[in-house]
């Protein structure tokens, strides 16, 4: 008896790649970067460090995976002339905007920085205690009352001059 075999042939799955289904909860790493940049206001440039410390703070991004996307646009923006790199070489060291950008993010006047609502810090309210003074004795009650001379500046101390009164 010859055994049948069947082969079953399973229909090909299409599936979308991952960069079209899910859309990014931040900016593109262009815009993140020249805020950063503009926001920070340092005369010499913003390094490195000092872009990533702000994205992370103001975005909620991992860092670490988005490194890489911050180094590459930074040097094709170092590259195309939209940034000015002040020390250092390829992705490191410090950037300033060049003066189109400059003008490009002062016409926007929006708030590149993401509209989170961050949590509110509760007040901490500190409880002033106020001890009542203790007795004291006769002899420590003597006060002596001198009357001080407060010093009235020259300006004060002049007689206003009459203004003619207006008809």
């Amino acid at each position: 008896m010859a055994a049948d075999t069947i082969s079953v042939k399973s229909p090909k799955k299409t599936t979308t790649p991952a960069s079209k289904s899910k859309k990014s909860s931040h900016p593109p790493s262009s815009k993140m970067v020249n805020s950063a940049i503009f926001n920070l206001k340092e005369r010499s440039g913003s390094s490195l460090q000092s872009i990533k410390k702000y994205i992370a703070a103001t975005y909620t991004i991992n860092i670490k995976r988005q490194a890489p996307f911050i180094n590459k646009y930074l040097k094709s923006a170092v590259a195309n002339g939209s940034l000015i790199q002040t020390k250092g070489k390829g992705a490191s060291g410090s950037f300033k905007l060049s003066d189109e950008s400059k003008l490009q993010m002062k016409k926007l006047k929006v708030d590149v920085s993401p509209k989170l609502k961050k949590p509110v810090a509760e007040k901490k309210t500190s409880k002033i205690v106020v001890k009542p003074p203790k007795a004291k004795s006769a002899s420590q009650m003597k006060v002596s009352v001198s009357p001080k001379k407060t010093k009235v500046p020259k300006e004060i101390a002049t007689k206003p001059k009459k203004i003619a009164a207006k008809k």
